[in-house]
């Protein structure tokens, strides 16, 4: 049983805090009680940061992840990065970690999601739109799908090789190294550029 302080300011900092994903009432606990031990000054510049995030971060026109530019992103604006290929993601936090593989060099779309028929995700919640918008342009040769490898990944697979049947684009899926389950997130560099090497066309 978690400890009721009745301490008004510690039960809405608590109350907010169990908002966070994964964080139950013992873990909110645990974070009000640090929180509370830290200084002013950490706690101003934890501040700031919050701020900043929601004043500066805006999403990319070209590929939609997260920047801080006013044009385009740093990497939609590369002129060294291939413009013919795409490289599809969930989240803007897992560019990160296919760069890290050094083993892809193309242009990067994020989905911003999966669908997901049971948390009510529909196309529309997420950037098919403008991913559907590029490749009607003619440009891309290629596809690739670095979604990940659990029920929302492989429905989102199979609705947009659908939507890429009607158009000369070759559709690719990572493969050969990412469990059934897995997070790009927790996949090792090794791993993952293992995968775009061995991908496989749906």
């Amino acid at each position: 049983m978690v400890y009721k302080h009745h301490v008004p300011s510690l039960d809405r900092l608590i109350h907010e805090l169990k908002k966070w994903p994964g964080v139950g009432p013992r873990s909110a606990n645990r974070w009000a009680n640090w929180l509370l031990r830290t200084s002013k000054v950490e706690i101003q510049q934890l501040r700031q940061a919050l701020k900043d995030i929601k004043t500066n971060i805006k999403k990319c026109p070209g590929c939609f992840t997260l920047t801080e530019e006013e044009k385009l992103c740093y990497l939609c604006d590369s002129p060294t990065r291939k413009k013919d290929i795409i490289c599809i993601v969930e989240e803007p936090f897992d560019i990160a970690h296919i760069e890290a593989s050094g083993k892809f060099k193309g242009q990067y779309h994020v989905l911003h999601g999966a669908l997901s028929p049971l948390n009510k995700v529909t196309p529309e919640d997420l950037t098919l739109g403008p991913l559907m918008d590029k490749i009607r342009k003619g440009q891309i040769k290629e596809v690739i799908l670095a979604l990940d490898a659990d029920m929302e990944g492989d429905i989102t697979a199979l609705y947009i090789g659908k939507m890429m049947k009607n158009y000369h684009v070759k559709v690719s899926r990572l493969a050969h190294g990412i469990p059934f389950g897995g997070d790009i997130d927790y996949i090792d560099e090794q791993t993952l550029g293992r995968a775009l090497e061995n991908r496989v066309e749906i």
